[in-house]
């Protein structure tokens, strides 16, 4: 669960700049969607699981001390390696935001969400369909994969504002599917899974979070049960 580690201001700061960005990809995508209902991307649990797992090596390069967290020196090494030029301000709050867990380390899950957010607020908006050439996070697969994981954000957020709500998620799980609709209690617990602050809307910060999860990437028997289940 989320920690209440007075970060609340900086969890404010860094998802009001994922809000914008993510209109701002919205705004300049091309129209090309990959997903038209949830179970499209729950279809896609494998292949994301498998391009995200691709990232463990980086992350064990970076943790130098393999106590199995990056701290935040090793932080500040690894964005200098991958040439990622970030001010203090954004690495404290990166760093902040991502370590839910309080522990002042950065674990794997809490790494593939820092990276992700990094390349998504670095990569520029008028390229939101390709990887981008001046980004440094790693090979064409692992962006080609948090390129869609966003596709996936905004086919969820109905009403394009950069987060999403409850009733974004209703519509996402009912729309496509009318014959199949999800159980209320399903909506529910979905939602719930990612507003881990219980404001009412999910950021993306908190979307990955919970992507990560039910992809299953810490454990192989972690998976989403299906819809309807």
């Amino acid at each position: 669960m989320l920690c209440g580690c007075g970060s609340l201001e900086k969890y404010k700061r860094l998802d009001e700049k994922l809000e914008r960005k993510m209109i701002e990809v919205r705004r300049t995508a091309s129209g090309h969607a990959n997903f038209k209902s949830i179970n499209s991307i729950i279809m896609r649990f494998p292949q994301f699981k498998e391009g995200l797992k691709n990232l463990r090596g980086a992350f064990e390069q970076y943790d130098e001390d393999s106590n199995g967290t990056i701290d935040k020196e090793e932080l500040k090494k690894c964005l200098e390696k991958l040439q990622l030029h970030l001010k203090e301000e954004e690495v404290e709050d990166l760093f902040h935001s991502c370590d839910i867990d309080g522990s002042d380390g950065i674990q794997f899950n809490e790494f593939i969400v820092l990276l992700c957010l990094i390349y998504l607020l670095m990569k520029p908006a008028s390229s939101p369909d390709t990887a981008s050439t001046t980004s440094k996070i790693g090979s064409p697969d692992i962006e080609a994969t948090f390129n869609t994981i966003v596709e996936a954000f905004l086919f969820l957020d109905k009403n394009g504002d950069g987060k999403l709500n409850k009733q974004d998620m209703i519509k996402a799980l009912n729309d496509y599917s009318p014959w199949e609709k999800s159980p209320a209690h399903v909506t529910r617990t979905r939602f719930k899974e990612m507003d881990w602050d219980k404001n009412g809307m999910v950021s993306f910060r908190e979307f990955l979070f919970a992507f990560v999860s039910w992809v299953g990437i810490d454990s192989d028997e972690e998976e989403i049960p299906e819809e309807g289940s």
